[in-house]
C-alpha cells in the first residue's frame, strides 16, 4: 500500500521549473531516502507534499487524500522536521514542544522527557537563546513525541554533532519497527545510506534514478586493493577495470561487480597475500550524477 503518491507532478516559479514531472511512491512502513544538492527540488517537493504549494501540473496523495485539497485533514497524521527551524523567541523549548503536542493531541510526558535526555536538549530554556543546532533538537523532539503515521524529515540533522546524529538514527529505526513510513531528505549520503530502504536521486527538478541501495551497487563500481607476491601483468586489458594504481606490488583499482570473479581469478595466479574489497558507496552513484 502506497501511503505517498505524487504523479508526473510539475512545479514552476515564473521562468524557473523547480519540478519537472517527477513521480515518486512510498509504501507503508518503509524509509524513503529523497537525495540531491542544495536547489535541486527537495524542499518543493515536501511543500508540495504538506499542502504548502499546489503543483501546477499532476497530483500529490497522502493516505491516498489530496495533498492540496485535504491537507488539514492530512496534518493530523503526519509529523515534520524542517531543515530550517524557526522558534518563538520568548516561549521555552519545552514550551513548543507541549504546543505542539496539544495540536496533536496525543501529549506524551514519558516519552518527551526521554527525548530531552538523549538529545541533550534544555526544555527550561528560552528559544531565543538556542543554537542552530538546539532549535533542531526542539523540533526532532516535537515530531518524534508525537504518534504520527508519516514522519516527513527534510535536513533533519542539519547543525547537530555525529553523537546526536546518531541518536536521529535510532530513532528513525525505533519508528521503522513501529512500521511508520518516513521520508527522508537529507544530502547526508552516509544518513541515507544507514536508514533508507529505497532512495531516490533528484537533479534539477527530475528525478533521475530511483531504487535500493542494492539496485545502485549493480551500476557502480567496487574499489578492490590486491597485494601479491608477483608483479601482476595485463591488468589493464581485463574488461570491466578501470583507474588503475601500482605500487610496487600492491594494486588499487576499479571494478564493475558483475566481473569480480573473473578478475580474482585471474590475478590469483600471481599468488595473492592480501586483498580488501570496499563495496561502493551512495556517494559514487550521486557523483556520477552531479559531475560536469
Amino acid at each position: 500500500m502506497n501511503i505517498i503518491e505524487l504523479n508526473n507532478v510539475t512545479k514552476t516559479f515564473g521562468k524557473v521549473t523547480a519540478l519537472d514531472n517527477i513521480s515518486l511512491n512510498v509504501e507503508k512502513g518503509k524509509v524513503y531516502g529523497f537525495i540531491g544538492p542544495n536547489g535541486a527540488g527537495k524542499t518543493t517537493t515536501i511543500r508540495i507534499m504538506l499542502g504548502i504549494l499546489k503543483p501546477d501540473k499532476g497530483e500529490a496523495k497522502l493516505l491516498n487524500k489530496d495533498t492540496w485539497i485535504d491537507a488539514v485533514d492530512i496534518h493530523k497524521h503526519i509529523a515534520y522536521v524542517p531543515g530550517e527551524v524557526s522558534l518563538w523567541p520568548n516561549l521555552t523549548g519545552g514550551e513548543v514542544v507541549d504546543f505542539f503536542s496539544k495540536l496533536k493531541g496525543n501529549s506524551n510526558k514519558e516519552k518527551k522527557e526521554e527525548l530531552y535526555s538523549k538529545f541533550d536538549l534544555d526544555p527550561s530554556k528560552k528559544c531565543r537563546t538556542y543554537s542552530k543546532g538546539n532549535r533542531q533538537k526542539v523540533a526532532l523532539v516535537a515530531a518524534l513525541a508525537s504518534d504520527a503515521e508519516i514522519y516527513i524529515f527534510d535536513e533533519p540533522t542539519s547543525g547537530l554533532d555525529p553523537l546526536m546524529e546518531k541518536v536521529f538514527q535510532e530513532y528513525v529505526y525505533e519508528l521503522k519497527k513501529q512500521n511508520k513510513t518516513i521520508f527522508l531528505s537529507s544530502h547526508i549520503l552516509s544518513e541515507v545510506e544507514k536508514l533508507c530502504d529505497v532512495i531516490s536521486i533528484i537533479r534539477e527538478g527530475k528525478i533521475v534514478e530511483t531504487g535500493s541501495l542494492n539496485d545502485f551497487r549493480h551500476l557502480t563500481r567496487s574499489q578492490i586493493t590486491v597485494e601479491t607476491k608477483d608483479e601482476i601483468k595485463d591488468l589493464h586489458l581485463q574488461k570491466g577495470v578501470y583507474d588503475i594504481e601500482t605500487v610496487g606490488l600492491k594494486t588499487t583499482f576499479q571494478l564493475d561487480s558483475y566481473k569480480f570473479g573473473n578478475i580474482i581469478k585471474f590475478i590469483s595466479k600471481y599468488d595473492i597475500t592480501k586483498l580488501e574489497s570496499a563495496p561502493p558507496t551512495l556517494e559514487d552513484l550521486f557523483m556520477r550524477h552531479y559531475e560536469k
